[in-house]
């Protein structure tokens, strides 16, 4: 069966994770096998990297959703590929839209002290100032670090923040030796004053009018449509 995934954040190190995150995988050879793999239990994988023939494989279905719930999306695996061991970075996977499980892997070939590209989730901690909502327009951003040193998420303290504040992606707090790769003015989190009862109550009014001129437009429309129709 097809494992669902959910994710945590840790504070160990990739590196201490790669020696933990041990998965013995079978090489798979035959096409069109995804399917049965899956209903067995285990997850279809493609393996490449380092100019290297893409490698098909099938992990332990069990094993790889706890390995992601543990370490994240950015998880570093060590494979047992027929008793030879290989750093591999989990560089994508494909989540079924309904029941949420691991259809297919990617996984990248990387090797101690290579920098790679990927995405970090930004989390939000603290409380802003009363009186303000605060809004994250970016869930995630691009860096540049060593394999085995990838942030499993990165921090934004809105603490005592006041409204007009913004936090940019050139602001958040990078762990050394880690680059910023997304633009630095992108917009990560908005700091803007809370709506009051009264603008509520306005945004209410104003769609309840805009729904009856939708209404009413329609129905003028219905009705030239009859008349035309009529008069042929």
């Amino acid at each position: 069966m097809p494992y669902d995934v959910g994710f945590e954040h840790t504070g160990a190190t990739q590196m201490a994770k790669a020696a933990v995150n041990q998965l013995k995988v079978t090489v798979r050879t035959e096409k069109g096998a995804s399917r049965r793999a899956r209903r067995d239990g285990r997850i279809p994988a493609v393996l490449y990297g380092h100019g290297a023939e893409p490698q098909h494989l099938e992990l332990p279905g069990h094993d790889f959703a706890a390995v992601l719930r543990h370490s994240g999306t950015n998880a570093v695996l060590t494979l047992d590929i027929a008793g030879k061991e290989q750093l591999a970075l989990t560089k994508a996977l494909d989540i079924h839209p309904i029941r949420r499980t691991i259809q297919h892997a990617d996984l990248l070939v990387v090797r101690r002290g290579e920098k790679v590209v990927v995405e970090v989730a930004v989390v939000v901690e603290g409380e802003a100032a009363s009186g303000t909502l605060v809004t994250q327009e970016t869930n995630a951003v691009e860096i540049e670090a060593e394999a085995l040193s990838i942030p499993e998420h990165l921090t934004v303290s809105v603490e005592d923040a006041e409204p007009g504040t913004q936090f940019t992606a050139g602001k958040i707090a990078l762990p050394r030796g880690v680059n910023l790769i997304s633009d630095p003015d992108m917009l990560v989190v908005n700091v803007v004053n809370a709506p009051t009862a009264e603008d509520l109550a306005e945004e209410g009014a104003g769609e309840v009018a805009e729904a009856a001129a939708a209404e009413e437009a329609g129905k003028e429309a219905s009705e030239a449509e009859t008349a035309a129709e009529e008069s042929e």
